[in-house]
């Protein structure tokens, strides 16, 4: 298969030498798809790899166009250029200084070659006892204690989730899931045939009204939440809402999968697994915490579902290397992975206050703790059209879209992710852009009849929008949607 890469190097071609012009309508993906013989789904990386550049603007309705970009006026330079290393606020892994340092001393022992030669061979589903001891402590927090009975390992968190939902679903089955959620569940979920069905939530967490009336709908197979710093909004399901969640299930005999990836910056979140045992597989690992990496993947699955979703991580082959958990085992056991959450906390509360400083005048829903942020973009922009202005001046940002579930649902939205950025690098990107956000985005010129009247193009005075806390807020109503 082509790498959608070249194939994006070579539409950015056409798009320097003039072949394709501002305002040019490119084809719909699948007819693109058909012309260079490559998979929808191919084509629909390209695509999104030319908006990353912003090379192209996407409107929801209407296409995908060669975004114009006309000179700023003589002496009159409304937002900084663009660097010459692009600053990736997609990309969310938050560091420690001194990191690499800290974890050195735990890996010194496995290169010994007796420890080694054990270190190196497979591992079980289940892992090790040592393994299953030290994730038990790892994952235990006031109001809930896992026992090590119930660990499997993955390689990663992902592959966790998987192999939960392969577990409980079996195709064409129906998964609810928050109205955002994070964008891999959506890649799982089509690659296991699974449907999802959003969930609506307000500040204080998934609803359990919506979750019945959609079950009485059609019934759910499973539930997968976050109820603890929700990605893309950071929000914090409140205690009461997990308890009033955790009897819905109970009542509906509902499985759930609990992604606890982001929890150990809130230690303070009672999981949903403390009020429903029986029915609550939690998801979590390594890479958040300690390293991308080197990683592991955990699975706290209720005790007679063990063998099924064992035998599911076997079958999807998303075992966990035994180096890693040999790693993990060390690191938890000498105090480095809490050495490291310690750090990491500090350094999520220095970047908020980084955040508030620049972006405190917008609609920013985030939490004191997170990594990450939800901006609620000012009129006119729209998340496309933003993602695209950023891209150009060297910033990646997530377009809303990417977690919405409902294919209308079109949030004029993006995230920010702010761990991986070095600090310096976070604090200009976020004043760039708040001057980005600060003026109107660049009017696209479409020549001739491509340019829609304006009675085609979607007026935001009919979009439902509600107001948004500011910077530091965990909760607020649903993101502006069209």
């Amino acid at each position: 298969m082509s790498d959608y890469r070249e194939i994006a190097d070579r539409v950015a071609d056409d798009i320097a030498r003039g072949r394709l012009v501002p305002g040019q309508r490119l084809p719909p993906q699948r007819r693109f798809a058909r012309t260079h013989r490559i998979a929808p789904s191919t084509a629909g990386r390209v695509y999104g790899e030319l908006v990353r550049r912003g090379l192209v603007v996407g409107e929801v309705g209407r296409g995908t166009f060669v975004r114009a970009a006309p000179p700023a006026p003589q002496g009159r330079a409304l937002v900084e250029p663009a660097t010459s290393a692009p600053v990736n606020l997609e990309l969310n892994y938050p560091t420690a200084p001194g990191q690499s340092e800290l974890l050195a001393p735990g890996l010194a022992p496995l290169l010994r070659a007796d420890v080694l030669t054990e270190a190196m061979r497979t591992a079980a589903a289940d892992g090790t006892a040592a393994a299953r001891a030290a994730a038990a402590r790892l994952l235990t927090v006031p109001g809930w204690r896992p026992e090590p009975a119930q660990l499997l390992f993955t390689g990663n968190a992902r592959q966790a989730i998987a192999a939960a939902l392969a577990s409980l679903v079996r195709p064409g089955g129906r998964v609810g899931v928050e109205e955002l959620t994070y964008p891999l569940v959506k890649e799982i979920a089509a690659r296991l045939g699974i449907v999802l069905v959003p969930i609506g939530g307000d500040g204080e967490g998934l609803r359990p009204d919506a979750l019945r009336a959609a079950h009485r709908t059609a019934p759910l197979a499973a539930l997968y939440v976050q109820p603890a710093l929700h990605n893309p909004t950071s929000l914090t399901t409140s205690e009461r809402r997990v308890r009033e969640l955790a009897r819905a299930a109970v009542e509906l005999a509902l499985p759930v999968v609990e992604d606890r990836v982001w929890s150990f910056l809130r230690p303070d979140a009672v999981p949903l697994a403390a009020h429903a045992p029986g029915l609550t597989h939690v998801v979590d690992g390594l890479s958040k915490r300690v390293a991308p990496g080197l990683t592991a993947g955990f699975l706290v699955v209720p005790p007679e579902r063990a063998d099924a979703v064992a035998a599911a991580v076997r079958s999807g082959g998303w075992s966990a290397g035994r180096f890693a958990l040999e790693a993990a085992v060390r690191w938890a056991g000498d105090g480095t992975v809490a050495r490291l959450v310690a750090a990491k906390r500090a350094d999520a509360a220095r970047r908020q206050r980084i955040l508030a400083a620049h972006l405190g005048a917008f609609a920013v829903r985030t939490d004191p703790h997170a990594c990450f942020a939800w901006w609620e973009l000012p009129a006119p922009w729209r998340a496309d059209t933003f993602t695209a202005a950023a891209a150009a001046h060297g910033i990646a940002v997530t377009p809303g879209t990417a977690f919405t579930v409902d294919p209308h649902r079109t949030p004029d939205a993006v995230r920010l992710g702010l761990a991986s950025a070095a600090e310096g690098e976070l604090e200009r990107a976020l004043r760039l852009l708040a001057r980005i956000a600060a003026g109107p985005p660049e009017p696209l010129r479409l020549p001739g009849p491509q340019q829609p009247s304006r009675s085609q193009q979607p007026s935001r005075s009919q979009q439902p929008s509600q107001p948004s806390p500011g910077v530091g807020g965990p909760g607020g109503p649903p993101a502006r949607t069209a």
